[in-house]
């Protein structure tokens, strides 16, 4: 069975070009779910429809919430149509499955105030000089291109030779796409560049390989981790007086777009800075703007006011 899960990730990563944090999500669920069989004494190869629906049932009952419920049986219905067309299965009983819709909810985001704030904190946040360059740069960076976390970690130093107005950024499935960079950014960038390269200088002669990495690590990857990254947030938005349940990098992310909606950029514009393969993906957008919209009449019409 870890063989036949083996064989279907490699063909998603080769084949799909599908991002490693995909496939390692993927691996996980069909994880459980062999676990969840084995248990019962079934396999993949024995399993049938009524089989997946008592695990998703098993699933709801553990208290996982619809998105995770969603996601593992999207990795079984792949692991299932692979099968099938590979031949080692004769059926697939998980096609007429339809999993539970996922909850919709707007993305949290933050106001330009907040921002401000997590930016400025940045600045000085951090052990060393070189901490608050890195910190810095990592920041204003994260804002001023709305990338994911997993881009801007993996960001290799050569896309920001030069000091660029744009950067090539890859982002899901290896697409590529560019996006601008503001005047901070651009200059923390700079700053943090001549830092970089004397550390990295100094490593090189001590016998250690150059890294190909904007913000390297002595990690496995070779570079700063999203944990690394996720912990190092959550610190700023102590130090700033900010929810650490609000900051996240994603919440950024959201930020960047909801400020550029709310100054007047249209949805396709954002949709290629993002790297949303499908506008109905930007368009929640619009959505979280209106509830902003509506929170700031009820705060501070005076009519409401007059009415209490």
């Amino acid at each position: 069975m870890k063989r036949r899960i083996a064989t279907f990730l490699e063909a998603q990563a080769a084949e799909l070009n599908a991002a490693a944090n995909t496939i390692a999500a993927y691996g996980r669920d069909l994880v459980k779910f062999t676990d969840w069989l084995d248990h019962r004494g079934l396999n993949i190869d024995t399993a049938e429809r009524a089989d997946i629906e008592n695990y998703l049932i098993s699933c709801d009952e553990e208290g996982l919430s619809r998105a995770t419920r969603a996601r593992r049986l999207s990795a079984i219905k792949q692991l299932y149509r692979f099968g099938f067309e590979e031949g080692w299965r004769d059926t697939n009983p998980a096609q007429q499955i339809k999993g539970p819709s996922r909850d919709k909810r707007l993305p949290k985001t933050l106001t330009e105030a907040e921002v401000d704030t997590l930016l400025t904190t940045a600045r000085t946040h951090g052990r060393s000089p070189t901490d608050q360059l890195r910190t810095t740069c990592l920041m204003e960076l994260l804002y001023a291109t709305g990338m994911r976390v997993s881009e801007l970690v993996t960001l290799p130093v050569a896309a920001v030779r030069g000091d660029p107005q744009l950067i090539l950024v890859r982002g899901k499935g290896g697409k590529e796409r560019m996006v601008p960079l503001s005047p901070p950014a651009r200059a923390a960038l700079a700053e943090w560049l001549v830092v970089r390269d004397e550390i990295e200088e100094a490593a090189q002669k001590s016998g250690r390989t150059p890294s190909r990495f904007l913000f390297p690590s002595r990690s496995k990857s070779g570079h700063i981790t999203r944990q690394s990254f996720f912990l190092l947030l959550k610190s700023i938005a102590r130090s700033a007086g900010l929810s650490t349940d609000l900051v996240t990098p994603h919440t950024l992310r959201h930020a960047f777009a909801t400020h550029l909606l709310a100054r007047g950029a249209d949805l396709r514009s954002i949709q290629t800075l993002l790297g949303h393969a499908n506008v109905a993906t930007t368009e929640i957008y619009t959505h979280v703007l209106d509830e902003r919209l509506k929170d700031l009449v009820l705060e501070h019409h005076p009519l409401v006011h007059e009415e209490e």
